[in-house]
């Protein structure tokens, strides 16, 4: 079994209601079960294309069996079941799950890539990360210098 991180948001419709289905949808997985839930963050969208609604995003800790193509597999098939359309990249989304830390394993290539590159530069997954790891660290990524360049201004918590 192994520690992962996982990222979620959504940006439409109930985003609350899709958030919490995509966890609960988590702890059905086969020899999954999630350990820490971050508090839920509103933040602007990041990187778009095109105008967006706001985003409400989270992490949570797992400890999975499931290794992390296992895993990845699994997050597509709770992003489709719960309505998720990829039709452009960045595109606006009922529910989205990165994958970000997995303990213990790296990967470098054009499915899968762990940790996830954008941890580092995204508040989005910065604020809730800290949540659940307060020290700056999580399951060996030192995200602590980021964190101290956050501006935490105009996030809403809830």
């Amino acid at each position: 079994m192994n520690k992962a991180i996982l990222g979620i948001g959504s940006n439409l419709g109930n985003r609350t209601a899709f958030l919490s289905s995509a966890v609960r949808a988590i702890e059905q997985l086969p020899e999954t079960t999630v350990l820490a839930e971050s508090s839920r963050y509103e933040t602007k969208p990041y990187n778009v294309p095109d105008e967006q609604n706001d985003y409400l995003n989270e992490c949570i800790v797992i400890l999975t069996a499931l290794s992390p193509r296992a895993l990845l597999g699994a997050c597509l098939g709770i992003e489709a079941a719960l309505g998720r359309v990829r039709e452009k990249r960045h595109g606006s989304r009922v529910i989205d799950i990165d994958l970000l830390i997995y303990e213990n394993a790296t990967s470098k290539d054009a499915e899968l890539t762990l940790p996830h590159p954008g941890i580092l530069k995204r508040l989005f997954v910065l604020l809730p990360l800290s949540d659940l790891y307060p020290s700056g660290n999580a399951l060996g990524l030192d995200f602590s210098a980021a964190l101290k360049r956050v501006d935490r201004s105009k996030i809403k918590v809830f």
